[in-house]
């Protein structure tokens, strides 16, 4: 019984430390620490990292929307869809949404569609203006 009793302490606590670890800075190529620092595209920084953000879609492809959170920083704008879709849009360079985020902005941008269950099933590249 006190064995049982240590194994889910000891359980629990390499769940606790996973829990609050630090977010990699690195996927692959793609330097995240760069990513998550230009919020909003509006650095340029991002705009160098697409590549190495292409290279590595299907690492992120089926990763739940808090596990892409963290990994690629809070999303610049977070949109909700029909049938609980979600998508996180990152912006990749500088543009409007710089001086104000809610201004329409035909700046390059990736779209990540999350389905019904939070699992990352889409990313989509595309300069249209966001209804």
């Amino acid at each position: 019984m006190i064995k049982v009793k240590s194994w889910i302490c000891l359980a629990g606590l390499f769940l606790g430390l996973v829990a609050c670890s630090t977010p990699p800075d690195t996927l692959g190529k793609l330097d995240l620490k760069k990513w998550r620092e230009d919020r909003g595209g509006c650095k340029s920084e991002r705009s160098v990292l697409v590549a190495d953000l292409r290279g590595e879609q299907k690492q992120l492809l089926g990763k739940f929307a808090d596990d892409i959170g963290k990994i690629l920083g809070r999303p610049d704008i977070h949109q909700l869809g029909e049938r609980n879709t979600k998508f996180y849009i990152y912006f990749l360079e500088k543009g409007p949404q710089c001086d104000d985020i809610t201004k329409k902005s035909e700046a390059k941008k990736v779209i990540l569609k999350f389905n019904a269950i939070g699992l990352l099933s889409e990313i989509n590249y595309q300069t249209t203006v966001l209804k």
